[in-house]
């Protein structure tokens, strides 16, 4: 009898901590909203926009996952990032898939939709909001291939088709009169296939570093290969290199070698502007550019602090929103420029007494704005 009693007690007293316990817990106030199921369908969908970022493991994909978080803001806005092809198939999802609104793309990708495939009425169609780093590209080798010419003839992975690799891979190896044999099989199996020797190189085309590459110890019988920049990539193409900061294990022992880059897009589907899409992804752009100072720091991706806000992009259109947002901090940056002068010309003695001597004057406040204050 004693021991029933015992053990109704121990019952009793587990239920009573389990009800106290989950009385204390807190539920987030996204899931304890209620309504109905209408009312939460639209509350979920209407500042939500998504995104293409790219393959897994890929610098592209880590960016569209900052972006997500870092502008987050509950039913105000929710960023929702996906996992694709690469940059190539990411232009093909903006352009036809549901629920896409902004892609990270390239250049070339673009230049390849209007002109190979002759997408109608693409540059109006498709715009950006902002250029990001430029993606080099990474050809990755035995030890027995000394340039892009031994390759001739050979296996080389250019990855699923739809990455930004299957294309620009594709037009340098064509510009240079190297014929290759093309495979796209997941980059992640390549490597094995490729120290087996089943195939003879690899192709990437992402912002260095990438951990892809990095994560290779040394002596491991792999190397990138140098690509040299010449005048017929200039039309779409850059000037990169990889140097040992970058790859220590991958330079055959030297500082640094050439390689061919391509400027990285956040591309946008043009909305009519009296739509909701539309009011969506200007939302999105506002927070981007009021946020922007939260990207240059870490734990964000370092190629956040290699982008220029204004810098543009050649054949391209900027988005509406985007412009609108860049004059206005066009407009901040003068007005604060002006205050600066102000304060700069009453810590000195006497005005100035005419137009060159105010240009000298400002010359001189350039030079001291640039200066860290308090020396």
């Amino acid at each position: 009898m004693r021991s029933r009693f015992v053990v109704a007690f121990l019952i009793a007293s587990t239920i009573g901590l389990l009800s106290q316990n989950l009385a204390a817990q807190v539920v987030p106030k996204s899931l304890a909203q209620g309504g109905s199921d209408s009312a939460m369908r639209a509350r979920k969908n209407k500042w939500t926009v998504g995104i293409v970022g790219g393959l897994f493991s890929g610098t592209y994909m880590r960016l569209a996952a900052e972006l997500a978080e870092a502008l987050d803001d509950g039913d105000h806005l929710r960023v929702v990032p996906m996992v694709s092809f690469g940059a190539g198939a990411n232009l093909d999802d903006l352009l036809y898939l549901r629920g896409v609104d902004l892609a990270i793309t390239q250049s070339d990708v673009f230049e390849y939709f209007r002109t190979v495939r002759h997408t109608p009425n693409l540059q109006r169609r498709v715009q950006y909001i902002i250029r990001l780093p430029i993606s080099e590209l990474h050809i990755l080798a035995r030890d027995d291939v000394h340039s892009l010419q031994d390759l001739s003839g050979k296996k080389v992975n250019f990855g699923p088709e739809g990455t930004g690799a299957s294309l620009t891979g594709t037009i340098v190896f064509q510009r240079l009169g190297i014929h290759v044999q093309q495979v796209n099989i997941p980059q992640a199996g390549a490597i094995e296939k490729l120290k087996s020797g089943q195939i003879d190189a690899i192709a990437r085309v992402l912002p260095k570093p990438v951990g892809f590459f990095s994560n290779i110890p040394p002596n491991s019988g792999l190397h990138l290969v140098n690509i040299p920049f010449t005048k017929m990539f200039e039309d779409y193409y850059t000037l990169g290199e990889f140097t040992k900061k970058d790859y220590p294990t991958l330079l055959d022992g030297k500082d640094r070698i050439d390689t061919i880059a391509v400027p990285a897009v956040l591309a946008v589907y043009n909305w009519p502007q009296d739509s909701d899409r539309y009011f969506k992804v200007q939302r999105f752009v506002q927070y981007l550019f009021n946020r922007w100072d939260t990207f240059q720091h870490p734990p964000y991706h370092p190629k956040w602090r290699d982008v220029n806000l204004a810098a543009t992009v050649p054949g391209w259109t900027r988005f509406s929103a985007a412009q609108d947002m860049l004059q206005q901090l066009e407009a901040q940056q003068q007005q604060k420029q002006k205050t600066d002068f102000q304060t700069f010309l009453s810590s000195r003695p006497g005005t100035p007494t005419d137009a060159a001597e105010r240009d000298a004057l400002f010359r001189d406040f350039q030079q001291w704005e640039e200066q860290p204050k308090g020396h």
